[in-house]
C-alpha cells in the first residue's frame, strides 16, 4: 500500500507546510540508489501502522528533486542527510533523524515528547 504523498515541487512543499498547521507531517528524504536509505524506508513502511498517531506522510526522491531537499533544509533549518526523517507541526520541524535511527519507535518517542510539551 502506498501511504506517501510525493514532494516534487515548491508547491507541494508549501502544501505540506500549510497541512502541518492541522496535522503533524512526516517527511522521508530518500536516495533511491543508497542501500541504507532503502533499508530505512523499508523498515519504516513495515511498521507504519504502529505510529502513535495518524500523520501525513511525504516522500522526497532526493536524486530527482535535489532543489526541494535544499529548500527543506533551509526552510526547516536542518542539516541535510540521507536518508532522513523530519516531523513538521505548525510549519516548524520539531524532530529530525537519519540513517539507522529512522524507526517508528524513535518517531513515536518524538511525538510523545512534542505532545507532552503542548
Amino acid at each position: 500500500m502506498n501511504h506517501w504523498i510525493a514532494l516534487d515541487s515548491p508547491e507541494s512543499l508549501y502544501s505540506l507546510t500549510e497541512k502541518s498547521r492541522e496535522k503533524t507531517c512526516l517527511i522521508l528524504k530518500h536516495s533511491t540508489t543508497c542501500p541504507i536509505s532503502g533499508m530505512a524506508k523499508m523498515r519504516l513502511e513495515d511498521h507504519i501502522d504502529e505510529l502513535a498517531e495518524p500523520l501525513e506522510l511525504y516522500y522526497l526522491d532526493l536524486l530527482s528533486y535535489r532543489p526541494i531537499s535544499n529548500a527543506i533544509a533551509e526552510q526547516f533549518d536542518v542539516h541535510h542527510e540521507s536518508p532522513q526523517v523530519l516531523l513538521i507541526k505548525n510549519g516548524e520541524c520539531f524532530f529530525d533523524t537519519s540513517h539507522f535511527d529512522i524507526t517508528v519507535s524513535e518517531i513515536n518517542d518524538a511525538l510523545a515528547y512534542q505532545n507532552a510539551q503542548a
